[in-house]
């Protein structure tokens, strides 16, 4: 027999997320960016509750959590708390074209006043 649903749960890692308004790292159905894409969140109770199962949200584990900023990842942690680990590098890109064939395209194009 599983326990009852508690207003904080655990997330996939260990991490705990808790009921709040503003954003958090895991995300929540009461946060302002949630949505339920059956429009079956009933918020009147404590936790919110989805009408489409008739049981509490499950929040980001549910097939139909969304969030408005496009935000959450698949495992359920929110985006605007994930910071880059790439570092975006410019390479300088050689032109595939022959050094001769750049300069006579450049003179035709100074004739032409481009």
């Amino acid at each position: 027999m599983e326990p009852p649903l508690r207003r904080e749960g655990v997330g996939e890692k260990g991490v705990e997320w808790k009921l709040s308004r503003e954003p958090t790292e895991i995300c929540n159905p009461l946060c302002r960016y949630f949505r339920c894409a059956r429009k079956a969140l009933n918020f009147r109770r404590n936790p919110p509750w989805c009408n489409w199962v008739n049981a509490p949200c499950t929040g980001y584990k549910c097939p139909y959590a969304q969030c408005v900023q496009v935000k959450m990842l698949p495992d359920g942690r929110c985006g605007l708390f994930v910071k880059r680990k790439t570092k975006e590098s410019f390479e300088i890109l050689k032109s595939p074209f022959k050094a001769e064939t750049v300069d006579r395209v450049r003179k035709k194009l100074d004739k032409f006043g481009l």
